[in-house]
This record gives structure tokens, sequence and C-alpha cells, in this order.
């Protein structure tokens, strides 16, 4: 069962004082047309292998560590600081420590729109 999209305006939990980042979970928080949000969670060691979003997208990292690979080189994304790229830019992501991460994707609108 999908778990019910926030609304505008709504307020939204992305952390808890319990948050069990020892497993692996991506839930959609909001979801419009244009954009979608989603709190991931990534364990310790986690790899999300090089792939690639039509949209643009940031990653906001709440807690943790993790490895960035982009744009041919590695970096750490810390809690407290986040990344923006461009859409079709290919990435991966390590785990480096269990890690809470808020993703926003820009969705692409396919040809023919604004």
């Amino acid at each position: 069962m999908a778990l019910p999209h926030a609304g505008s305006g709504e307020l939204i939990a992305v952390q808890h004082g319990d948050d069990d980042l020892s497993q692996f979970s991506a839930i959609a928080l909001a979801k419009t047309a244009e954009m979608e949000l989603i709190r991931m969670t990534l364990p310790k060691g986690k790899v999300m292998p090089e792939h690639h979003v039509p949209g643009e997208i940031s990653l906001l990292c709440l807690r943790g560590e993790v490895a960035l690979d982009a744009h041919g080189r590695s970096q750490a994304l810390r809690a407290g600081q986040m990344v923006y790229l461009n859409g079709g830019q290919a990435h991966a992501l390590r785990a480096e420590a269990d890690s809470l991460l808020l993703l926003t994707i820009l969705l692409d609108k396919g040809p023919g729109h604004a």
C-alpha cells in the first residue's frame, strides 16, 4: 500500500529521533507534475550504482556521509551539505556511514513543454 504524499502547506517530518538508518529505504514524500521529494536512508556500505534521471536533482545530506561519484570525481557529501546535478548527469552513491538524505527531482516533462 502506497503512503499518501504530502499536500501543499502540509508539514513533513523528514527526521525522527528513532530513525533506523541501518536499512535502505526510499519514500516519496511529495510528488507533483513537476517535482518529487524522496526521503532516502542508506546504510553504511550501501552502493547505488551509476545511474541518471532525466530531470535536474538536488541531494541534501541530513545525517551521515555518502561518497558521490559524478563529473569524473568522487567527493564526500556530509550532514548539512547538498549537491545539485544537471538532468541526465550520471552519478553513483556509496554510504560511508548510515545516512539520511533528501532527494529532490525536477521531473522531465518531455518534448513540447516549456
